[in-house]
């Protein structure tokens, strides 16, 4: 079986760490991996910035990319979810194209979702020696389904426990484009978030999403939290890479 990863843009420029444990991940469960180096952006800020046509011309490219994939993995419940819920709605008026967007739709899959769904994952290779607490970011949780996935694989980490904070599945603010033009709004529910987050005593985050990863640990960081980890489940689950 090959598998296409999408490593995402924000991951590629910000914390390359992700995809690398993301290809540890799906490797080390029997997949034949495939990462086109041209790979960019999945189109999301265009399409919720109204500019549908750069979001098409992107999603496109994506399709003549990884359509010879038998699955594609996104280490994001944002990126997948404009892949998976979004990409069908910019190709309606085009029928032949509409099809081969469905078939791509239809076998992407959020990198957690993947591991406990299809690939069956039974153990992984990460060891993590603390408590740790789960921020359900938005997409992955109301478009990809995203909520038990990331806990049981947790589970597997030998020496990580798991405690759950308060308000788990409310939003952070970072919203894609909606932190930007909603600041003021967003600053005060990124704000709840780490109120939420410093109050379990979890000595790391860890969440699904780099957009909200970023947006929570800026944040901490100016609220004088210099302690308290944030991690994408993806390196807790694959450990650290000591090569």
């Amino acid at each position: 079986m090959r598998v296409g990863l999408f490593v995402t843009c924000l991951v590629d420029a910000m914390r390359p760490s992700i995809g690398m444990a993301a290809v540890r991940l799906i490797e080390g469960a029997g997949y034949d991996l495939v990462v086109p180096a041209a790979q960019t952006c999945c189109g999301q800020p265009g399409y919720n910035s109204g500019d549908r046509r750069s979001a098409r011309a992107l999603a496109e490219k994506l399709l003549d990319e990884f359509e010879a994939c038998d699955y594609l993995v996104v280490p994001s419940g944002s990126c997948s979810g404009m892949i998976r819920t979004h990409y069908p709605d910019l190709f309606r008026s085009e029928p032949a194209l509409a099809a081969r967007i469905e078939r791509l739709s239809a076998k992407t899959y959020e990198l957690t979702d993947f591991l406990i769904n299809v690939a069956k994952l039974k153990h992984v290779p990460g060891e993590f020696e603390g408590t740790v607490t789960y921020h359900d970011s938005c997409s992955g949780l109301r478009e990809m389904g995203v909520k038990s996935q990331p806990r049981e694989l947790l589970a597997m980490v030998r020496g990580l426990t798991l405690k759950e904070m308060r308000d788990s599945e409310t939003c952070c603010g970072f919203g894609g484009t909606f932190v930007l033009k909603m600041d003021e709004i967003s600053a005060r529910m990124v704000e709840d978030k780490c109120r939420n987050v410093e109050a379990n005593g979890a000595s790391a985050l860890v969440l699904g999403d780099l957009g909200c990863m970023l947006n929570i640990e800026g944040r901490l960081r100016k609220r004088g939290d210099s302690t308290t980890e944030v991690l994408h489940v993806a390196e807790i689950l694959a450990g650290r890479d000591d090569g």
